[in-house]
């Protein structure tokens, strides 16, 4: 994150939005308005332990005296969403980055169908205000275990009242497959000119592409909060800096960007684990091994671009835009 990028906030409100979610707004320390932003938007938050960790937008985009992210406490998590449960309070200040989109909402889409697995509601609850605010017609489903797991309900039910061309519809299977929302009828009954957000778990998101496939790629969107995927670190080989021409070998067990910061390489970066999008890098020769849930499939088998945090190299040579 450059300088420029970053801004001091306040944590002005906390609240619990279900047993293991709970939202944080933040404003700027000098009371000036935020950059704006667009929904599916997500920040970056710079914890005290040194951790850096992505968090969609909640709130509204035309809201730019604030922003809304929320944060469900993971059982395995690496120290970034305990410590928040743990330690950030109303009070505290934080950096942040500005705002980046890798998940636009169409607006001009006749229809739109939102798909939300538990905490992956997150950026669909900002698309949903914003379709309100365009007066476009959308439809939520809203996926969890159960009840108690499932965040901003009350909210969501909300904003598709009140006059609103929105539709939610909530699924608790409580653990048992036979339950689950069955995505292919979901598709089915989507008008032919619809667009689909999906976020959620990576199952979910397998099954979503899975039940999507005969619609045009350009009407799927998703994104993931999470990466079930083994990272590249099979290293020996060797990356090419074409912006200064210098040659570093990749060693076993790390991965491209690993090796990039030990070398006090500025390079781009936030989750370290191909969800983001930030490090995405151009290549300009090699075949990169790919391992994000980041680009599409045609973007993969383009190898025009990779993302260096968990990508690797499936010669013994690549040659990076770096």
């Amino acid at each position: 994150m450059t300088e420029k990028q970053r801004i001091k906030v306040n944590v002005v409100q906390a609240n619990d939005e279900s047993e293991r979610v709970r939202s944080y707004c933040l404003v700027s320390q000098d009371g000036s308005e935020l950059p704006a932003f667009t929904a599916g938007a997500h920040i970056d938050l710079c914890l005290p332990n040194g951790l850096v960790r992505s968090y969609s937008l909640t709130n509204a985009q035309s809201e730019t005296h604030r922003y809304v992210v929320a944060v469900a406490c993971d059982r395995n998590s690496r120290g970034g969403s305990e410590w928040i449960h743990q330690n950030l309070k109303v009070g505290d200040s934080l950096v942040i980055s500005t705002p980046r989109n890798n998940f636009r909402l169409e607006e001009n889409a006749q229809h739109t169908v939102l798909l939300a697995g538990g905490i992956g509601v997150t950026p669909l609850l900002s698309m949903a205000r914003q379709l309100n605010a365009i007066g476009r017609p959308w439809h939520l489903y809203f996926v969890a275990r159960s009840r108690n797991d499932a965040p901003f309900t009350e909210e969501l039910l909300r904003l598709s009242g009140n006059g609103s061309q929105g539709k939610v519809e909530l699924h608790f299977d409580e653990g048992d497959p036979a339950r689950r929302l069955n995505l292919a009828t979901v598709f089915a009954a989507a008008p032919s000119n619809t667009h689909f957000y999906c976020c959620g778990p990576s199952s979910m998101l397998a099954s979503f592409q899975e039940a999507g496939k005969d619609w045009p790629e350009h009407t799927l969107h998703l994104e993931y909060f999470g990466s079930d995927a083994e990272p590249a670190t099979a290293g020996g080989f060797e990356v090419v800096l074409a912006k200064t021409g210098r040659t570093v070998v990749v060693r076993p067990g790390d991965s491209i960007l690993d090796t990039l910061l030990d070398l006090k390489i500025n390079v781009p970066f936030s989750c370290m684990e191909g969800v983001c999008g930030e490090c995405l890098t151009r290549v300009l020769d090699g075949t990169p091994d790919h391992r994000d849930m980041y680009l599409t499939e045609s973007e993969k088998k383009e190898n025009k671009v990779m993302m260096i945090c968990c990508s690797g190299c499936k010669g013994k040579s690549i040659t990076l835009d770096v």
